[in-house]
C-alpha cells in the first residue's frame, strides 16, 4: 500500500527518509550486527548515538553551554509534576492556561505549589492567546508556565509572555523545532517528541543549570529528580534508546534541510496554502483568531457534525489520514508538522475544495 497524507496530531508523521535509513539499519546498526533495539545502552555504539543527538539539538538551537539537555521518560505529562517538584522555593506559580494542556499542567502543579492562573482563553474555548504584555504576576512566584503551540486549539504564543522578571517554562511539545528559537529567554524548555521529532516515549527537556536543584524535598521520586539524570547524562536508567536514535535521524534531517530558519520558512509556506483556502471558502471555517494562528495545528469547521463527519470520512478513503478534530472542539484538524510535505497540504486544500463544491 502506499504511503497517505499522515495528518495526525501525534503520534505524527515523519521524514520519509529517516524511516528508510532505520529500516536499513534495523539488522545491523553499522556493522554491530544487531539493531538499535538490542543494544545496551552501556554500549560504546549507544553513547555516540546519544552523544551526537545532544550535540545535533544544540547546534540547531543554539543552546548555550549553561543549560542542560536531558532525554527523559514519562511523556510531557510527567513533566507536569517534575516543573513544580524541582523548581518549588516559595511554592507559588503563575500559570497561563490556553488550553487542555496548560490546564492539565496547573491542575497537576496545585499538588505541589500554589498554583495562581494569571491568564486565559477558556472563555472562547481556547480560539485565541491572551494580551500577557502586563500579567498580575505575584513578586515571589518560583515560575511562570505556558504551553507555547496547542495542538488541540491551534493557536501559539507568537510573543512570549511579560513574565516581570520571572523565569519562563515551556512546553513547546508541538511547536518543537518547527522555527527558531531564543533558548535564554527560557530557564526550561520540554516536549514529548511524537509530533515533530520522534516516536512516542522521548521528552527532551531543557534546563539551565542553576535551577537544577542540588536535593529536592522528600517525596520527589528520585526518577523526576533533575539533578539525578543531569547528573548521569540522561542514562540513569535505561532510556528510551531506540526513540532517542530516531529523533538523532530527525536532527540530522532538520540540519540537512537547512535548519530552523529553512524549517520555519518552510512551515509557513505550508500554512499559508491552507489558511488562505480557509479564509476564502464559504464551506470551511478556521476555529483561530488570525494573528494567533499556529504554524503546526490547523483546526476548522463546516458548522455542521453530520458534514464534517462526512468530510473526515472521504478525505480518509481519498488517502487523507487523521483528520478528524478533538472532541473538545469537534470539526476536523490538520496537524501539518515539519515532516507533513508540501504536496500533502496542497493534496488537503485540492480534495476540500471538491468537497465543498459537491456539498454546497
Amino acid at each position: 500500500m502506499a504511503r497517505v497524507y499522515n495528518f495526525s496530531a501525534g503520534p505524527a508523521v515523519l521524514p520519509e527518509e529517516v524511516l528508510k535509513e532505520a529500516a536499513e539499519e534495523m539488522l545491523d546498526y553499522r556493522g554491530t550486527g544487531m539493531s538499535v533495539m538490542e543494544m545496551s545502552h552501556r554500549s560504546k555504539a549507544f553513547q555516540t548515538i546519544i552523544d551526537e543527538a545532544e550535540q545535533d539539538i544544540r547546534d540547531l538551537m543554539n543552546i548555550p553551554d549553561n543549560y542542560k539537555v536531558l532525554f527523559l521518560q514519562g511523556g510531557a505529562s510527567q513533566q507536569f509534576a517534575a516543573v513544580p517538584m524541582n523548581l518549588k522555593k516559595n511554592g507559588k506559580a503563575a500559570y497561563i492556561v490556553t488550553g487542555q494542556w496548560a490546564k492539565k499542567a496547573a491542575q497537576e502543579a496545585e499538588k505541589y505549589l500554589d498554583v495562581k492562573v494569571v491568564a486565559s482563553s477558556a472563555d472562547k474555548t481556547f480560539s485565541y492567546i491572551p494580551d500577557c504584555s502586563d500579567l498580575d504576576i505575584d513578586d515571589d512566584v518560583d515560575y511562570v508556565y505556558i504551553c507555547e503551540n496547542n495542538t488541540i486549539y491551534g493557536t501559539k504564543f507568537h510573543t512570549l509572555p511579560n513574565t516581570k522578571g520571572h523565569e519562563l517554562v515551556a512546553d513547546l511539545s508541538s511547536c518543537f523545532l518547527s522555527e527558531p528559537v531564543d533558548v535564554e529567554k527560557y530557564g526550561v524548555i520540554y516536549g514529548g517528541v511524537q509530533k515533530n521529532i520522534g516516536p512516542a516515549g522521548v521528552v527532551i527537556a531543557i534546563i539551565r543549570e542553576d535551577l537544577i536543584p542540588e536535593t529536592v524535598e522528600d517525596y520527589v521520586p528520585t526518577m523526576l529528580a533533575w539533578k539525578t539524570q543531569a547528573d548521569a547524562g540522561s542514562l540513569y536508567n535505561t532510556p528510551p534508546c531506540y526513540g532517542i536514535y530516531i529523533c538523532g535521524k530527525v536532527f540530522k534531517w532538520i540540519k540537512k534541510m537547512g535548519g530552523l530558519d529553512a524549517m520555519k520558512k518552510h512551515n509557513e509556506e505550508k500554512a499559508k496554502i491552507l489558511y488562505d483556502f480557509l479564509d476564502q471558502s464559504e464551506l470551511f471555517k478556521g476555529t483561530v483568531v488570525k494573528e494567533d494562528r499556529s504554524l503546526m495545528n490547523v483546526p476548522f469547521v463546516t458548522g455542521d457534525a453530520d458534514l464534517d463527519a462526512k468530510f473526515v470520512a472521504e478525505a480518509k478513503a481519498a488517502g487523507l489520514e487523521n483528520l478528524k478534530g478533538h472532541r473538545s472542539v469537534g470539526g476536523m484538524r490538520a496537524s501539518i508538522y515539519n515532516a507533513m510535505p508540501i504536496e500533502g497540504v496542497k493534496a488537503l486544500v485540492e480534495f476540500m475544495k471538491k468537497f465543498e463544491a459537491e456539498n454546497k
